[in-house]
């Protein structure tokens, strides 16, 4: 299946970054786009994702283990026999429909084999097929309450455990969470609001030549999706391997004190609450100047990630009209000159 190019995208600069950067690195938390619908949010993921190298995974395994230094899986997984295999898979990008039953989503009693076989085996579900990819959900703001809290717990720790009908599993489940909704539905709870580690607004572009140029390149992709896809393969090819490169010397990338002191300072110009504000910032700043090829984070990157890891933690105050994106350009011109 085709899918449609992430190069070929028409402007949306700030959901194109914000992808970026949690593939770049996934400790990041996520990404939570709120805007009008049919502006691409739900392409981009997947554009993305397929620009992702294959990942490699153990033969076998229903989610899908690193086959590398060996990492903590649970007993269904034959990671740990000698001789094991491995094969190469695309990055998962699995959708979380807000009709998703509980059991769909952490995984439940194969019934098939325990009525036919007599066995007591389990079947995966949504959080499974996440794992080391991403979890995309629409209209996330109007996710149940109880899928919520389960959202939250295996977030915060990286696993899903479910303990129900004589199942005891434990599995890990870490993926980038991609929510998207549109505000005027309703608002996202506050525990989950603060668990996406960027945020952004999406609008319709309002410049006619954008408008022309976006119906015209999705339909000549409509029309003849290989030669479209294969019109944009030297850029594909170019952003995947920025892409790859980000990733590889993530960990090289160096954060001095004095940016780290900057970012402090930012969010308590902002009064943002917690330290989660400053830890995002500076995981983001990091992704960003891996993209930008630099050695060490500088005001350069911490500019222009702020408004995306910091809109979201900013506390209401209903006698200011000002939008959290205005307020966080004026911190960031108080604090940056």
């Amino acid at each position: 299946m085709a899918h449609y190019p992430f190069s070929a995208l028409v402007g949306q600069d700030d959901l194109k970054l914000a992808l970026q950067l949690a593939a770049v690195d996934p400790a990041i938390g996520g990404v939570l786009v709120f805007g009008d619908r049919g502006t691409g949010k739900s392409t981009a993921v997947r554009a993305l994702a397929a620009l992702l190298p294959q990942m490699q995974a153990v033969v076998g395994c229903p989610w899908h283990c690193d086959p590398g230094p060996r990492q903590a899986c649970s007993p269904g997984c034959p990671g740990g026999s000698p001789g094991r295999k491995t094969e190469a898979l695309a990055v998962p990008v699995v959708d979380l429909p807000l009709g998703a039953t509980e059991d769909r989503v952490v995984g439940a009693l194969d019934l098939e084999r325990a009525l036919t076989q007599g066995e007591r085996a389990f079947s995966p579900g949504l959080l499974a097929r996440a794992h080391r990819g991403f979890l995309y959900i629409d209209e996330v703001n109007l996710l149940a309450d109880h899928l919520v809290d389960l959202l939250l717990d295996v977030a915060a720790s990286g696993e899903n455990v479910v303990e129900r009908e004589g199942l005891s599993v434990r599995h890990p489940a870490r993926f980038v969470l991609i929510g998207s909704g549109n505000p005027e539905e309703g608002e996202l709870r506050p525990q989950l609001l603060d668990r996406f580690g960027l945020s952004l607004d999406v609008k319709t572009p309002q410049e006619l030549p954008t408008r022309i140029e976006v119906v015209k390149r999705r339909t000549a992709f409509e029309l003849d999706p290989g030669a479209f896809t294969r019109q944009w393969a030297k850029d594909e090819a170019v952003l995947r391997e920025r892409l790859s490169a980000a990733r590889g010397r993530l960990r090289e990338v160096a954060v001095p004190d004095a940016a780290v002191a900057r970012a402090a300072e930012l969010c308590q110009a902002l009064g943002t609450d917690g330290l989660r504000g400053e830890l995002t910032l500076v995981r983001a700043a990091r992704a960003c100047a891996g993209l930008d090829e630099a050695s060490e984070v500088s005001d350069a990157q911490l500019r222009r990630v702020a408004p995306l890891a910091l809109r979201h933690r900013l506390r209401r105050n209903v006698l200011d009209d000002v939008g959290s994106s205005a307020r966080i350009d004026k911190a960031v011109s108080q604090v940056f000159g």
